[in-house]
């Protein structure tokens, strides 16, 4: 697609070390309301609400800071929040849209996923996943995380539900790229067993083994053997020994081969033992 501006002739010297791209008086992402509509309310927490609505006719997720709620650290925070997601392109990173930075309205405004969560498929939906998705969606997670972490942005919520913290997070030590791996490793294990992590315990229970007893959700023997070495991997004590996102990335893809290639034997040995069809 091509653009076209009515404004004056633009400047551009051949001999330049890179081309100058005129600035705007105005932000580009900074929205205008009049062209934000709300629609729905879908969550509501203490200090804020998510929205589905639309912008410019495109569907868009919500997020408005409450105004009684609104502290110097709160709107510290969320600059920050504005200052990362307007620099992140990625097809695997949900993506941003603009935000108002001008009171009384302050929200950020993203794509709206209408899929929903992984988490609510899987808790409220009841919905499971077969291997292949499994193993799709990992290597999805793991693109967009790889993107962010060559980009130096730390994730710091990797998880399906606000239940496991890394010990790193929990001990208040210094929260690095390799916590979001940890944190990987608990999204995988949701996917692969539609279940919460030590959903017997209280979160406080579960923070204290995590970081004093080393406990890790229990792995099923019937995990394929590379998923599985993979989560051992991603829960190491020691986050030196984890892998990052980039070698994620490659396991998985070598997992996938793995997978369609054993797929594709036992339908090859189906076809040339016809008699004992049953058993395939």
């Amino acid at each position: 697609m091509s653009a076209r501006m009515d404004h004056q002739p633009l400047e551009v010297s051949p001999s330049s070390d890179f081309v100058q791209i005129p600035a705007d008086a105005v932000d580009v992402w900074e929205v205008d309301l009049r062209l934000l509509k709300f629609e729905q309310k879908l969550a509501s927490g203490s200090f804020g609400d998510l929205y589905h609505g639309t912008y410019c006719s495109q569907d868009v997720a919500i997020k408005v800071l409450k105004p009684e709620r609104v502290s110097v650290d709160m709107l510290r925070e969320f600059a920050q929040e504005v200052y990362i997601m307007k620099k992140v392109r990625h097809k695997n990173v949900v993506q941003f849209i603009g935000a108002c930075t001008r009171p009384p309205v302050l929200c950020i405004i993203t794509e709206f996923m209408h899929g929903g969560s992984i988490f609510d498929f899987l808790y409220n939906r009841r919905g499971n996943f077969q291997l292949p998705d499994v193993i799709r969606i990992a290597s999805d997670v793991s693109k967009g995380m790889n993107y962010l972490h060559q980009i130096n942005i730390v994730h710091r919520d990797l998880k399906t539900a606000n239940l496991l913290m890394d010990d790193q997070v929990i001990e208040h030590l210094p929260y690095d790229h390799r916590a979001d791996v940890f944190s990987f490793g608990i999204v995988l294990w949701e996917l692969l067993t539609g279940k919460l992590p030590y959903e017997d315990m209280t979160p406080l229970q579960a923070a204290v083994a995590v970081v004093q007893k080393d406990l890790r959700p229990t792995i099923a023997v019937d995990t394929h053997p590379m998923l599985a070495e993979l989560l051992q991997r991603c829960w190491q004590k020691d986050p030196a020994l984890r892998p990052t996102f980039a070698e994620i990335v490659d396991i998985l893809n070598s997992i996938k081969e793995a997978v369609r290639s054993s797929v594709h034997h036992k339908r090859h040995s189906c076809r040339s033992h016809s008699g004992r069809r049953r058993g395939c």
